[in-house]
């Protein structure tokens, strides 16, 4: 009996350790020891997007080691780094393995005498750097020696010898995670072919749209460890496809490169999550305001929807609203009817003034930017309203009875001799319907009232409208 009590006692004792022990079980556990290091502190870190974070600290204990543990953080698939200064770093990866490496190494170089233990990526990602390095250090002994004519030839030969080395590696181990990110950065230009299947030469269109269709063709988009690397590996392979091939596309090509880009990526919770947001915002504090259309289309698609599951739900009905009153205001939108009373109190109607083109300005004598922005939009409409056939809607857009004698003031002094309406009493609660939050606001509307341009300054409606405009026929 004292043997059965004794026996289920060291059962309930280990039973309280291994309990205990995997209630504070580690998520990551990484030691690093170099050899005749000096420093006391090191950081770790990891890449994401254009930046890169530190993640965590160690200080070199007794053994000369730095360890690095958390048992509330999980280190998520991507490129990280160890760092003593600015200067100093050196990377390595967590990829479909648990975090509990050891790395050891020495200060004379860090890469070349690594010796990795609990993990078969970065003990791989290693051999590859040290191949690479061994390349590029056996043509700087040559190059020391070497003319200018054949220093040349050597850079030649050094890139070729570093190519074929980056294709034997991922010929050879196409599932390592430094394979696939070498793959990535591949110029998606050099894919392109010049001939179509049926061996005739394609044209600079066919080019560009096989370009687009393919660009990101040897990315694993899939991957969550993508976006968790160093800037040019994702991040601005992504901001070139925007910035540069799709520049001054329409915001209907944008709206459907995006959504094909987002559905490659939807497998990946990381890269969905980025691209959506980032795209997002990008066109949301875009300068070309066509392109509001792509932010309210990302609103509506990936946020209202539900999808955005990093995002508290009363964010997302603070954006879902406000797109839906962008969605109104979008060019080619028919502009919200307004009806309201002039200075005379005669009412006057946005859809029936008898002009093809009309101006519709929200602005205040009391507001910094109208006292100097009114007067100029004024002069260039005047120079350009018979021309084009321009009427103007100027609303009051403080309407209160200390801000009214200062607008009749206003309008006198500047001889403002457009349409002036009181925005007192309209049809609508036009400050939300036409989100006016900040003042001067200003439309222009075609002959069908639908918005041509908005958010513009004088110098820039007479550009819009010499470009978008027709001129009235002379009789």
């Amino acid at each position: 009996m004292k043997n059965c009590i004794h026996a289920l006692s060291l059962l309930l004792f280990a039973w309280l350790v291994t309990g205990s022990a995997e209630a504070k079980s580690d998520n990551y556990r990484i030691t690093l020891t170099i050899r005749n290091n000096q420093d006391t502190v090191m950081y770790m870190g990891y890449y994401y997007a254009e930046g890169s974070y530190v993640l965590d600290t160690a200080r070199r204990d007794k053994k000369g080691r730095f360890v690095f543990s958390s048992d509330k953080t999980m280190l998520l698939p991507g490129m990280y780094f160890f760092s003593a200064s600015p200067s100093r770093w050196m990377d390595f990866i967590v990829y479909h393995e648990k975090p509990f490496f050891t790395f050891v190494t020495d200060e004379a170089d860090w890469v070349g005498n690594m010796e990795v233990k609990g993990s078969k990526e970065n003990d791989f990602f290693f051999n590859y750097k040290r191949g690479s390095n061994r390349i590029y250090a056996d043509f700087q002994q040559r190059f020391h020696q070497a003319d200018s004519a054949t220093r040349r030839q050597l850079e030649e030969e050094m890139r070729n010898q570093q190519y074929d080395w980056k294709e034997q590696v991922i010929r050879q181990n196409p599932d390592r995670m430094i394979s696939m990110l070498m793959r990535a950065t591949k110029d998606p230009r050099s894919l392109v072919p010049l001939l179509s299947a049926n061996g005739d030469t394609l044209s600079q269109q066919q080019r560009y749209e096989y370009l687009m269709e393919h660009y990101f063709d040897s990315m694993p988009l899939h991957d969550d460890m993508l976006v968790r690397t160093p800037k040019a590996v994702f991040y601005q392979r992504v901001m070139d496809y925007f910035d540069i091939y799709l520049k001054g596309a329409p915001p209907e090509e944008i709206i459907a490169r995006s959504d094909s880009l987002i559905d490659r990526a939807r497998p990946s919770r990381e890269n969905f999550k980025w691209l959506v947001h980032t795209i997002k915002e990008k066109y949301l504090r875009s300068n070309i305001t066509a392109y509001e259309a792509v932010a309210v289309h990302m609103i509506q698609r990936y946020y209202a929807s539900g999808e955005a599951f990093w995002c508290a739900s009363s964010t997302i009905d603070e954006m879902t609203a406000m797109a839906e009153k962008w969605d109104k205001l979008l060019i080619g939108r028919t502009a919200p009817e307004l009806i309201l009373f002039d200075t005379l109190r005669v009412p006057h109607s946005l859809h029936h003034l008898p002009n093809r083109y009309k101006l519709l300005v929200f602005w205040s004598p009391t507001c910094g930017h109208c006292k100097t922005m009114v007067p100029a939009i004024y002069e260039a409409y005047k120079r350009l309203s018979e021309t084009y056939d321009i009427g103007t809607f100027a609303i009051l857009s403080e309407p209160d009875d200390a801000t009214r004698p200062l607008w009749h003031k206003f309008i006198a002094d500047h001889h403002l001799d457009w349409l002036n309406l009181d925005g007192g009493e309209a049809n609508i609660d036009w400050h939300d319907v036409y989100n006016v939050i900040t003042t001067p606001q200003m439309f222009l509307l075609d002959e069908e009232n639908r918005i041509m341009a908005k958010k513009f300054n004088a110098e820039s409606f007479e550009k819009i409208v010499n470009a978008l405009c027709k001129p009235i026929e002379k009789r």
